[in-house]
């Protein structure tokens, strides 16, 4: 790739037009990890969190933020979400989130799926850090995506 697409021609920002683009079928998956101490990951499994259902409150919060991407990211298109999924797990490192996103739109839904994630672990973190405030969110990252221009990826294992 030579130029960049999102400068114009003097170097400035500026928003790609995609108005000639036909819409086709798209979708991604991301997925990340809220890292969480023994005493975190107990609460959690026994449902003793003082805040309430923590995971029912992630995956919320992590479709909702799908949807509102292009008011967090200002060169994001508006597309339509046309599907998000934001499943979210309990292991002995913490709580493991995945985000699945689709649209048939104009461009890609990478940054959906990822602001999903992201906002998911804040959800979890804000959810937890009354027990814990050492949580973190971890290794936030595209996993996959199809259709569209460049076809689809998927990363290596």
């Amino acid at each position: 790739m030579s130029e960049f697409t999102h400068l114009d021609a003097s170097g400035h920002a500026r928003m790609v037009d995609v108005t000639e683009k036909q819409p086709t079928v798209r979708s991604a998956t991301a997925s990340g990890l809220v890292a969480c101490g023994p005493e975190v990951v107990a609460a959690l499994r026994d449902g003793s969190v003082p805040k309430g259902d923590v995971l029912a409150v992630a995956r919320i919060a992590g479709i909702a933020a799908a949807k509102r991407t292009p008011e967090l990211l200002p060169l994001a298109h508006v597309i339509g979400v046309h599907g998000a999924v934001v499943d979210l797990s309990i292991d002995d490192d913490g709580v493991r989130i995945a985000a699945t996103v689709r649209t048939a739109d104009r461009t890609g839904v990478e940054m959906e799926a990822l602001t999903a994630v992201s906002v998911a672990a804040l959800a979890v973190v804000d959810m937890v850090k009354g027990l814990d405030k050492s949580v973190r969110i971890a290794d936030v990252r595209l996993e996959a995506k199809t259709g569209g221009k460049s076809g689809d990826w998927h990363r290596e294992s």
